[in-house]
């Protein structure tokens, strides 16, 4: 269970003055040799600070092992969209969960239970993001584009990537919980991974749930196209495959809105992101299957250049 850590980390960036560093001290009192890094974005539009942390594995490569390395991102525009709204928006939950995600493997590393493979957890710390127009229901905007985000924290040292995000405005994925996309891996689409929705049943006790994406929603942000969300924008920044954690409901609930975060979604996305990290950093959770990969870049070629903004001419 994550409840204690998540109620924890909700505390501290449920704040009008929420920071990074606020962040950091929490992480570190939990473990005082954390390894984190802040870092701050700026754009015409405003700054936000990331928070990077790195949590080794007993038998991660950055101890000179041979475990794969995974990626937890948490996705967001920003905590909250003051001052037009006050508190914590719907938005927020992607970076709730991969900070809770981040507490709760360093306690799990305190009491002796160590991941085998490299953790690598990211997101942003933004208390007051703008919001834009989307249909059907409001975005939350970002001070700072995706592409500075993915070249932070889309790096070369990640196997395979989750990414969790806030999905709840649309009317693709109908329930409340959360779902996982197919794999993404360098413009392709591939099947849903097999290990992937078997520790989803496990985690949750029900059958596993898979949001529908289109062409369009891993191509970069900037090309004029229709996008679900930002839950698959990594993808278009890495070779590693990319897998969406979505949290869902079953109306379609503004990024903006307050008063819209449920607890037990959110425990549960970080859960089965937990156990995924587990499994992966052992070798025994495919992403995907290397074998047809490779014969469908044998048939049909290969698809990178939808990670590229495409013909702007």
């Amino acid at each position: 269970m994550l409840l204690k850590q998540l109620m924890e980390v909700y505390d501290i960036l449920d704040d009008s003055k929420a920071s990074a560093e606020g962040v950091a001290a929490y992480l570190r009192g939990i473990r005082a040799d954390a390894n984190i890094e802040i870092k701050e974005l700026s754009t015409e539009k405003g700054s936000t600070k990331m928070i990077k942390i790195r949590i080794p594995g007993t038998n991660g490569k950055s101890v000179g092992g041979t475990a794969p390395t995974i990626g937890l991102l948490g996705r967001l525009g920003g905590l909250g969209a003051r001052p037009e709204m006050t508190g914590f928006v719907s938005d927020g939950d992607g970076a709730l969960v991969a900070l809770t995600l981040a507490a709760k493997i360093l306690d799990m590393q305190n009491k002796g239970d160590t991941l085998e493979g490299d953790v690598f957890i990211s997101t942003h710390v933004c208390p007051d993001a703008p919001t834009q127009p989307h249909i059907p229901v409001p975005f939350m905007g970002s001070p700072v584009n995706m592409a500075m985000v993915n070249k932070e924290e889309v790096t070369e040292e990640l196997d395979a990537i989750l990414v969790v995000d806030t999905t709840k405005g649309n009317r693709i994925i109908n329930k409340r919980g959360f779902a996982i996309s197919p794999t993404v891996k360098e413009g392709y689409i591939l099947r849903t991974s097999e290990a992937l929705l078997d520790i989803m049943q496990i985690t949750t006790g029900e059958l596993p749930a898979v949001f529908a994406i289109t062409t369009q929603d891993i191509t970069p942000y900037g090309n004029d196209l229709y996008h679900l969300n930002s839950i698959l924008q990594p993808s278009t920044a890495t070779k590693a495959p990319v897998v969406g954690v979505a949290i869902t409901a079953e109306t379609a609930v503004p990024g903006c809105a307050t008063g819209a975060c449920h607890f037990t979604d959110c425990e549960e996305a970080a859960r089965f992101m937990l156990e995924v990290a587990k499994s992966f950093g052992k070798g025994q959770c495919a992403f995907y299957d290397e074998k047809e990969y490779a014969l469908i870049q044998k048939l049909y070629g290969s698809m990178s250049h939808i990670q590229t903004l495409g013909n702007r001419d």
